[in-house]
């Protein structure tokens, strides 16, 4: 009784979010490689800096501000041929030579801006505007409903009678399974079994982004009360500019950086403007999906001296869980393998949503020809000469 309410639960969310599912699994598996294939157009911006000298990073951020541009971060990278990135926002960007302080023309955003709607297919339909939230509501509560997908679908899995040669046909595909139906339920039951446990992580994470309750689960469960929206997280420091003292030229705050990791890849360094007391570096040893290899710098903006050192094994147990969450979801944490096996499941996640519905297709099918035939009998009894 248990299994078959359970079963009927499976069906009824695989029917009503199948075709969501099937939206985000598909625009998963295109994003898998977005991190790289961006890098690798991005490669048109390399310099040859041979026996040249860098210009000082201030003369660049001098260089390229103006009334609609002032840089708030620079992004430095330790491969001499990168360019420096100067940022303002989250979308302000300018990208130079840090050689000849040549500001490279904007490449063609055809790439970008195709991972960017895919992107925005992937979380809420590519919606803008106050339909945005609805959209986001539907992906949100279909993702749930996957997750009782995969959880329901590991119990379904264990078949009623455990026998080898029932186990077999579950773990691999069965050459006699030739007919549609026995192709298609061998090969839900095979990919869902190699892919739960993967999958289970790429959509619990998920969760996280689309629920406050999730995300305080995240840290919960870390042990730790979650932050208050809008809270500081650590106790500001406030340093008093001396009245002799100028503030510290951003290449002698990255030569006090580099002790602090020598397999650095890149840093994010911070524009100290005349309020701030503080040079903010973010310190990334991993490809920048890796939140493990993140670490953060504090220094004196006038001195040079450390007012603070967090490597990511010093962050609280919450920040440390919920910074995985991030980048646990599309794989980035583990690398390329990560990425791979992510992208993987989510292609699998297709094949297991086509299937499903193939099979609830033929048993609806099979429920009207039963329904079909019990009308016919029932005509044939009431015409039939008594």
């Amino acid at each position: 009784m248990i299994r078959k309410a359970i079963f009927w639960l499976h069906l009824t969310c695989g029917v009503a979010a199948g075709v969501v599912v099937l939206m985000m699994s598909v625009t998963g598996v295109i994003l898998t490689y977005e991190r790289q294939i961006l890098a690798w157009e991005d490669q048109a911006y390399f310099a040859d800096g041979e026996g040249q000298s860098k210009v000082p990073l201030e003369t660049l951020i001098e260089q390229n501000s103006d009334a609609d541009f002032t840089p708030q971060s620079v992004i430095i990278a330790s491969d001499p041929a990168a360019p420096v990135v100067l940022r303002q926002g989250r979308s302000g960007e300018v990208i130079v030579n840090p050689y000849t302080g040549e500001v490279y023309e904007p490449h063609s955003d055809t790439i970008d801006s195709f991972f960017s709607t895919v992107t925005a297919w992937h979380r809420w339909f590519n919606v803008s505007g106050e339909g945005r939230a609805n959209a986001r509501a539907i992906t949100g509560i279909s993702n749930l409903m996957f997750l009782f997908l995969i959880v329901s679908g590991i119990y379904l899995w264990l078949p009623a009678i455990y026998r080898w040669s029932t186990m077999r046909l579950r773990l691999w595909f069965h050459p006699n399974a030739r007919s549609g139906q026995a192709r298609d339920f061998n090969w839900h039951h095979v990919f869902g079994f190699w892919s739960a446990i993967p999958l289970a992580v790429v959509v619990a994470t998920a969760t996280v982004f689309n629920y406050s309750w999730a995300n305080n689960l995240v840290y919960r469960l870390a042990g730790e009360e979650p932050p208050q929206r809008g809270a500081s997280s650590a106790q500001e420091v406030v340093i008093e500019a001396p009245s002799d003292a100028q503030v510290l030229a951003l290449s002698e705050a990255v030569a006090l950086a580099q002790p602090y990791s020598s397999q650095w890849k890149t840093m994010t360094i911070s524009v100290p403007d005349t309020e701030s007391g503080t040079i903010d570096i973010a310190i990334d040893e991993g490809n920048g999906g890796q939140p493990q290899k993140r670490h953060n710098l504090s220094l004196n903006a006038y001195t040079g001296e450390e007012v603070s050192w967090v490597p990511f094994s010093q962050l609280s147990a919450g920040r440390q869980a919920r910074s995985w969450v991030r980048f646990l979801h599309t794989g980035e944490a583990l690398g390329l393998i990560g990425q791979t096996i992510a992208g993987l499941v989510s292609f699998t996640s297709i094949l297991m949503v086509w299937t499903g519905f193939a099979l609830s297709w033929r048993r609806f099918a099979r429920w009207l020809a039963r329904m079909r035939k019990q009308r016919n009998a029932s005509a044939t009894l009431n015409t039939a000469p008594r």
